[in-house]
């Protein structure tokens, strides 16, 4: 192929990853208009239209190769002439490493998987983003020692020049003042190059503003984040203080929807946020960011430096065994792997194409901070050797239409990959029993949460959800999630005879979407002492009527305020606003 050819069908790749990071960037500025007129449901749309325009223009770029070049794809040979010229245009561009990713997706729609390699695609990353700057700033620093702190809060509260007017102002700067000194170590010195160092651009997600900071004082780096939130006549005002690494964190959780933010150069945002979130990789904080393809390409590149320095073997998820999916786990990877079994064991009923879609249903919609993340991935090749012979045999037996077995490798065709938990049944078991009344209560207000976002879980087996490193109780097991909208809650009616009672069957009619929340109890906790413990925080939920008045709010077109932070952590002023009534959600991280 001539060295123009490869040149043009090169620039057709990158015209459509500019397109796409332009599209990206477009909903990133709608969000912050939705926020100021609070058109929530259109905020809703527009995170779920940037989601799925990741592979519409993949699509388009790949329709456009094969219209201009219909030879493309027959001869893998004219791949490392494309990637070189590629590798060109991209000295100078602040989105390298998501273009990179790009050019990937395309060439493996187009190249077969023999060819997945460092030669044909970016394996391995070509261009450093270190110290990458675009037009503006990523950040912005302010000095207390010059200008005072209260002065430089008041800058950083109307440098974003919100169009909705504050509560109070005043107010405002006096609190974050007051939470930022009383967070000081008592003895700390202020050193010299103190300074407040503040992200150029709002952080959205749902009802929520934020402010993203990192304080500099010596060579500590602690961070700041600061939600703004609004009433009902659209006035903002600052909600809490998050000062504590546990709860940004949190906030940034795997478990939540991402978020939508307008960056120039992605990964001085990263550069920036894993100064204050040391614990989390930049997979963790490019999904965070909505740029979750990137987050699968450095995840994916992460597993293969894993298999290549570690020894133990790919196996069978301790635990329950599922009957939709078949789980497995490489011990000392931090993650699971999650494959559709060909068939379901009764009572399952629904399809393989049904169990994708629930899982897309959790990808597009606000997870709460309750529900995992999952990455999704196809054609993955692992070596035999490294496959335990039990998991093999399952992987034959219970799922081969998801496997392929080609010389030395197993090529898994699909397959979803979660965060590895602790399944809640299992800590029960080894809870103390402070620990166990905590998880008791998170497990009923994690089902609080999630009806709250218009989700109802299906399947509420405790092996069904997991325990996080922060303790959070998060549910894991999708395939009968729903909405909350679709249920019928109904009462049990009273039964006829005693007959009645020791039946196998109900005594009365069940509907497809007909739900019995007085049945829920032997589900959740068989033993009586937890079922006590339960019932202290969270008896509503064993009861119609708490479901049907969430259905009614949800439909009414309520947006239940969960928050992503502590209660503890809201400003007093903040706590009479309305949101912790009973029966709704108050977002406890506990």
């Amino acid at each position: 192929m001539s060295e123009n050819r490869a040149g043009i069908i090169a620039q057709i790749i990158l015209d459509g990853f500019d397109k796409h990071f332009g599209l990206f960037r477009i909903f990133s500025i709608e969000a912050w208009v939705c926020y100021e007129t609070a058109d929530w449901s259109r905020m809703s749309v527009a995170s779920q239209e940037r989601i799925r325009g990741y592979d519409k223009r993949v699509g388009e770029t790949v329709d456009a190769l094969n219209n201009k070049f219909p030879d493309v794809s027959e001869s893998a040979d004219i791949w490392p002439e494309i990637k070189a010229a590629y590798f060109t245009l991209l000295m100078n561009h602040l989105q390298a490493e998501c273009a990179e990713t790009f050019f990937n997706s395309v060439a493996c729609r187009v190249l077969h998987r023999n060819y997945f390699n460092n030669k044909h695609i970016f394996w391995r990353p070509g261009l450093s983003t270190e110290h990458l700057h675009g037009e503006s700033p990523s950040y912005y620093s302010y000095y207390p020692l010059t200008h005072g702190l209260r002065r430089c809060l008041l800058e950083v509260l109307t440098g974003f020049h919100l169009a909705n007017p504050f509560q109070d102002l005043r107010r405002d700067v006096r609190l974050l003042e007051q939470a930022i000194l009383k967070h000081r170590p008592k003895h700390g010195r202020i050193r010299k190059n103190y300074q407040l160092q503040v992200l150029g651009n709002l952080f959205f997600r749902n009802k929520g503003a934020y402010v993203v900071c990192r304080i500099i004082n010596g060579d500590l780096i602690e961070p700041l984040v600061i939600p703004i939130l609004q009433d009902e006549e659209r006035r903002i005002y600052i909600d809490a203080a998050l000062l504590r690494r546990k709860d940004v964190s949190v906030l940034f959780s795997f478990s939540r929807a991402y978020f939508m933010v307008d960056m120039e150069v992605p990964s001085a945002y990263v550069t920036f946020l894993s100064s204050i979130m040391p614990g989390k990789s930049p997979v963790d904080l490019y999904a965070m960011l909505g740029l979750q393809k990137q987050a699968k390409t450095l995840f994916y590149r992460g597993l293969q430096h894993h298999l290549n320095h570690s020894q133990d073997n790919f196996q069978i998820a301790p635990g329950v065994r599922g009957m939709v999916m078949l789980v497995f786990t490489l011990p000392s990877f931090e993650f699971v792997f999650k494959l559709i079994r060909d068939h379901f064991d009764p009572p399952k009923t629904a399809s393989r194409e049904q169990v994708r879609e629930k899982y897309q249903l959790v990808k597009f919609h606000d997870r709460v901070g309750r529900l995992a993340d999952t990455l999704e991935f196809s054609n993955v090749a692992v070596s035999m050797d490294r496959i335990a012979p039990d998991l093999l045999a399952e992987l034959r037996a219970t799922s081969s239409g998801s496997i392929e077995e080609v010389g030395d490798k197993l090529v898994i065709k699909h397959v979803y990959i979660e965060r590895r938990m602790e399944p809640l049944d299992h800590y029960l078991e080894q809870a103390t029993p402070s620990q166990k009344r905590s998880a008791i209560r998170d497990f009923g207000q994690a089902i609080r949460d999630l009806a709250g976002a218009n989700i109802f879980p299906g399947d509420m087996l405790k092996k069904n959800f997991g325990v996080t490193r922060t303790r959070r109780v998060v549910f894991y097991d999708y395939d009968e999630i729903c909405y909350i909208t679709d249920c019928n809650f109904r009462k049990i009616p009273p039964a006829r005879s005693y007959e009645d009672e020791i039946s196998d069957t109900p005594w009365y009619s069940v509907g497809p979407n007909d739900v019995f929340p007085q049945s829920f109890g032997p589900f959740f906790f068989a033993n009586p002492e937890d079922m006590s413990i339960f019932k202290q925080y969270h008896a509503e939920l064993l009861h119609p009527q708490w479901w049907n008045s969430m259905k009614e709010t949800i439909i009414a077109g309520e947006l239940v305020d969960i928050f992503p932070y502590p209660v503890k952590r809201r400003f007093p002023s903040q706590k009479s606003d309305g949101f912790d009534q009973p029966g709704l959600t108050n977002g406890n991280e506990g």
